[in-house]
């Protein structure tokens, strides 16, 4: 007890957080050394990390928001190349430096599992879910790589958490921690108040999400519609959740605008992969996992005239799609069956590194945390908010992948959530002794 005490200290989080960058910053070092091996690569993985890459360039330099020849320019969401575009204005075109301030960002997702526990539990839990992501291996490679995963599971943890803070009913005290009294005016205003600036804040952090990753786009509108039926209609609760949505159209609002401008009108809030992505996973020669040669086999994009076919044809890919779907519904359920598998698979996806060490490590580590996760989602099955907020997310990504391809790559943001669930399986207090968890003051 007392050692479960300690962790939820601030000087053992600082500690954690430590050794989560100074983890990570040995993995950028290995993998770039492995990299360097390779001349003409800069990634781990072949594939969207040299677009991302591209993307973050052409911010860098001022250029047109475009790749491929013909251009298309509403290819990947901005999220991601912004950050990378930030760090290439630092550092330059070196990759070290970069995948290094990647390290600090997949440091900063540890810290804000720690806050998602203390939201959900206590700083105690906060603490273990810290140590769990600050030392599993697919977070710290991960963390490193040229991708938006890292990134994308930063903002939706952090999206998470002012969800939990507006579930709870709680928001920070005034400055000083002097509170009006309970029911007065100035107490039911100071409380609207915060509510809104929350929910505000809520929406705008689920469209940064959003636009480092599309999937997260259906979150803030399916919160709002949990906490509005739980409030059973309340006006209040129409306002804050018409607030979240807000944030949200602002946060997406400026990508959406370049949209219109980029494909002669057309409202495109997220981007116009997702009908090449849908055919991805729903084709006649469809495994699973993600094979995208039909795009050059079909050339399509290669005969490009002008801005308005990069839009018709995410659309003729989501019809083929779904013709395939309508025309084979046994086929396209076995598919969605062995995404399931791929996506909750414990070894790596790639053959190469099933068979190596590493992958042996990586199916261990979230062998141990699934079992952790389940134990404390029993433990824990009356405790709503312990479900929606370190659950559901995984289960949400899940269930995406089941329709697109499923890979442990997509799993990763989710996983960031589901450590808080493990960690709590370690408490030794019931559901029934839990008092509403303190906000923790991290200065």
């Amino acid at each position: 007890m007392a050692l479960l005490s300690a962790i939820g200290t601030r000087r053992t989080l600082a500690i954690t957080l430590c050794v989560a960058f100074l983890l990570r910053v040995a993995a950028a070092i290995g993998v770039q050394d492995w990299v360097n091996l390779q001349p003409g690569r800069i990634c781990l993985f072949a594939g969207d990390a040299e677009g991302y890459w591209e993307l973050a360039r052409r911010l860098a330099h001022g250029e047109d928001y475009a790749v491929h020849d013909p251009a298309r320019r509403v290819l990947r969401m901005p999220g991601f190349p912004l950050i990378l575009a930030a760090a290439l204005r630092v550092t330059g075109e070196r990759v070290l430096p970069v995948r290094i301030l990647l390290a600090a960002v997949g440091t900063l997702a540890c810290g804000l599992v720690y806050w998602l526990g203390v939201e959900l539990f206590d700083a105690t839990t906060g603490g273990v879910a810290a140590i769990f992501a600050a030392i599993s291996p697919a977070f710290i490679l991960f963390s490193v790589l040229l991708l938006s995963e890292t990134s994308f599971a930063a903002a939706l943890v952090g999206s998470l958490i002012l969800f939990a803070r507006l579930w709870n009913g709680r928001a920070a005290a005034r400055p000083g921690g002097i509170s009006p009294p309970a029911g007065s005016a100035e107490a039911i205003g100071h409380g609207a108040n915060r509510d809104l600036g929350a929910a505000l804040w809520a929406g705008l952090m689920a469209g940064v999400a959003t636009l480092i990753h599309p999937t997260w786009l259906l979150a803030a509108p399916a919160f709002v519609a949990c906490d509005v039926w739980r409030c059973r209609f309340e006006r209040a609760a129409l306002i804050r959740g018409a607030v979240i949505l807000g944030g949200l159209a602002a946060a997406l609002l400026p990508w959406t605008v370049r949209n219109g401008f980029a494909t002669n009108g057309h409202f495109v809030p997220t981007t116009l992969w997702v009908g090449a992505s849908l055919y991805d996973g729903l084709n006649p020669g469809a495994t699973g996992a993600s094979d995208m040669r039909f795009i050059e086999t079909d050339g399509l994009y290669a005969g490009m005239r002008g801005p308005e076919d990069e839009f018709l044809l995410d659309q003729h890919y989501r019809r083929l799609a779904w013709n395939y779907v309508r025309a084979n519904p046994a086929r396209a359920a076995c598919l969605a069956l062995a995404k399931l598998r791929r996506f909750w698979s414990f070894w790596p996806n790639a053959d190469a590194w099933r068979a190596s060490p590493a992958g042996g490590v990586l199916a261990a580590y979230f062998a141990v945390m699934l079992v952790l996760a389940a134990a404390g989602a029993w433990r824990w099955r009356h405790w709503p908010r312990a479900w929606l907020f370190a659950l559901l997310p995984i289960l949400y990504l899940s269930a995406v992948h089941t329709v697109f391809v499923g890979s442990i790559r997509y799993r990763l943001p989710g996983e960031y959530a589901l450590v808080v669930l493990a960690a709590a399986a370690m408490r030794t207090t019931g559901p029934s002794r839990v008092a509403a968890p303190v906000v923790a003051r991290v200065a």
